[in-house]
């Protein structure tokens, strides 16, 4: 019975053209794009916009491609109180509370494991501890300090100004403009040199 049950959907499955089959491929391929466009477009649309002072990576990093790898003052911080906490698992999703300065440049306030309250101008941005950044016998505890990304670590530009960038990062000119929603997503909405617009990211 099953060895003709299998022998019928092999049939079945054979009876079916290429061209059909390659066009479903096609279509879920261009579904799962689209749906990575619009959920991308959503955040730089309705994001709260934070202004974040990069920091020079280290020089071995290489620039790989057209795209800046991208450090953050908020990239590393104290634990504060998620010190010696379980962490799950080795890299863990934390909250990072953010407010502005007196020059508008977003700093952490405080780190969290799951979502808090916040009054604006306060705003709440979700990232992972780095892995290998987590201690204990079994790497599932907090260390003192969390080297965090948030899914703003690299930026496309045009062929040929990459290293041109690394190097205005490496001088702490280069500020990033990050679109956050409530739930913590963010994403890179432009990059400011000197303070003035230098790269605007399209919403499609």
């Amino acid at each position: 019975m099953i060895k003709t049950s299998a022998a019928s959907v092999a049939e079945l499955w054979a009876r079916i053209p290429k061209l059909a089959l390659f066009g479903a491929a096609a279509l879920v391929q261009v579904a799962l794009l689209s749906v990575m466009i619009i959920d991308r477009s959503q955040i730089l649309r309705e994001g709260t916009e934070v202004t974040l002072q990069t920091r020079p990576v280290d020089p071995r990093d290489p620039l790989r491609g057209d795209y800046v790898v991208l450090g953050y003052d908020i990239s590393q911080l104290p634990a504060g109180s998620l010190l010696n906490q379980t962490a799950g698992e080795r890299n863990p999703m934390v909250f990072v509370k953010l407010a502005p300065n007196r020059d508008g440049l977003y700093q952490a306030v405080s780190v969290h494991a799951e979502p808090v309250a916040v009054t604006s101008p306060e705003v709440l941005i979700r990232g992972r501890v780095a892995y290998g950044a987590t201690c204990g016998s079994t790497g599932r505890v907090f260390c003192d300090n969390l080297q965090i990304r948030y899914n703003l670590e690299s930026y496309f530009v045009p062929e040929g100004e990459g290293l041109k960038l690394e190097q205005i990062r490496n001088q702490s000119k280069l500020t990033v403009v990050a679109a956050v929603l409530p739930s913590g997503r963010a994403a890179i909405k432009r990059l400011l040199i000197d303070g003035k617009p230098a790269y605007e990211e399209p919403w499609f």
